[in-house]
């Protein structure tokens, strides 16, 4: 199979390029970085790189939270505006499988239950919460307190941030793209994707990325709210494995489908700066109680439904992808 990898020269798609390479496949680098004509907004360009192509796994996009709200515009070009363009050229081109990078990041906060009242979705967290050091979601119903749960591809959306705004977006033209085109779509909704190649030094790196770049200067890493918060930290090399599992097993023309790819095991931010900082040598790292309007408290997705149905299993435990990481890989 000739597969188009928009963004194939970065941190995830340089994996999925890799991991197609291993299975047999040709894959064609879409990517400015590599060649500062290829970007997915320009519409000729991407008409060029679709031809011969049997499908694309598009991996291009602007990600994190950023600097602030004046980034919202960069987001739009970048993650929509690139997505219509594309799918614009795709159904000129009658190449009819996409595998979408998605996120987590649609759902907003995770799944919580309350003793009382059940499954509950609690609303964005308040400032003078957050500022007083109240960090927990609390039940909309009785203001008591909740325990996280893993969120299904079948919850509802609810976006906290412009990142999240846009990879929802993503998923919406793609289904509609699909539904015109008879097409089919896989959004692969990635968790905290670490590992090789991870940008570093930048506001829109991973959480993981800061920690590695403080212990690297002899810092110590320095942990928002209480360290508590829920995610699930995924290796990079097993995000390009399912990328290979869903365009190996295609899709349900005219359809989006999505998964949740995660390792399956959830762990705090406390935990991921205490494993680096081991993994390094230290120091150690210190807990602020500072935070970022628009992250969320906990969430942690089940990504049984891709195991299922794709036979993708993730192979890289925590521990040796912590090693890994810290080393500087």
């Amino acid at each position: 199979m000739r597969v188009l990898v928009t963004g194939g020269a970065g941190f995830i798609g340089s994996h999925v390029v890799e991991a197609l390479t291993e299975r047999g496949h040709k894959a064609v680098v879409f990517d400015v970085r590599v060649d500062p004509t290829a970007d997915v907004r320009d519409a000729e360009a991407v008409g060029r790189a679709l031809v011969g192509v049997d499908a694309v796994c598009h991996q291009a996009a602007m990600v994190g939270l950023g600097t602030g709200f004046e980034d919202a515009p960069d987001y739009v070009s970048h993650n929509d505006l690139g997505t219509a363009v594309l799918l614009a050229a795709m159904a000129r081109a009658e190449v009819r499988h996409l595998v979408l990078a998605g996120s987590m990041v649609v759902y907003g906060e995770g799944r919580y239950a309350c003793p009382s009242h059940g499954a509950v979705r609690p609303g964005p967290r308040a400032v003078p919460d957050l500022a007083a050091g109240r960090f927990e979601p609390r039940c909309p119903e009785c203001g008591g307190d909740l325990v996280p749960g893993l969120v299904g591809e079948d919850a509802p959306a609810d976006p906290r941030n412009v990142y999240a705004a846009t990879k929802l977006t993503q998923e919406h033209l793609a289904a509609a793209w699909a539904r015109s085109t008879g097409a089919g779509v896989v959004a692969l909704r990635y968790h905290n994707v670490y590992g090789p190649r991870m940008p570093r030094d930048t506001p829109y790196a991973g959480v993981a990325s800061f920690f590695r770049s403080s212990l690297a200067r002899g810092e110590a890493p320095r942990v928002y709210e209480d360290g508590g918060q829920r995610r699930d930290f995924v290796h990079v090399r097993d995000v390009a494995a399912a990328n290979v599992a869903a365009l190996e097993a295609g899709s349900a023309e005219g359809t989006l489908t999505a998964y949740n790819t995660g390792s399956g095991e959830p762990r705090t931010v406390g935990e991921l700066a205490c494993a680096l900082a081991s993994a390094h040598g230290g120091p150690q790292p210190v807990v602020t109680g500072e935070y970022r309007l628009g992250d969320v408290r906990h969430i942690t997705a089940d990504s049984s439904r891709l195991r299922a149905e794709l036979g993708w299993r993730p192979r890289v435990a925590f521990e040796e992808g912590m090693r890994e990481f810290a080393a500087g890989a």
